[in-house]
């Protein structure tokens, strides 16, 4: 079942204008090291980071709060798999609406998906519900 969906669009240039104007404040207030390693080795830096932005916004409102209610950026954090396939992950509060959101006998699963065409960044996600196998429904 579908538990939340979201999508985001970012524009590159602003991101782009907030690096050159903020630099590792931004950064460090936003990504994560890892988000920020990834970003730091492409070609188009802004844009990589403009797609994680996207994917952060669009994940707070599959999570159905936005960016608020204690959600803060570093709590959903965008990595891929060695196929390029981009993968979500969610701690702090993110993870524990995440949890509060889940039907039990359960596991929630977030599905991301992000594109760009310059100036535009966009980010499209999915939270799907499960069944547990061996579990028994509450």
């Amino acid at each position: 079942m579908i538990l939340g969906i979201g999508t985001d669009l970012a524009n590159i240039d602003r991101i782009q204008g907030t690096l050159d104007r903020f630099g590792d404040r931004f950064r460090n207030r936003v990504f994560t090291e890892t988000e920020q390693r990834k970003a730091e080795r492409r070609a188009d830096v802004a844009g990589t980071y403009a797609k994680r932005w996207a994917a952060k916004e669009a994940c707070s409102k599959a999570l159905g709060t936005g960016l608020r209610m204690g959600i803060a950026w570093k709590d959903m954090a965008v990595s891929n798999l060695r196929t390029g396939q981009p993968i979500m992950h969610v701690t702090g509060w993110a993870a524990e609406r995440l949890a509060a959101m889940t039907p039990p006998g359960h596991e929630a699963i977030i599905h991301v998906t992000l594109t760009d065409d310059h100036p535009w960044a966009q980010a499209f996600v999915v939270i799907e519900a499960l069944p547990v196998a061996g579990a028994s429904p509450d």
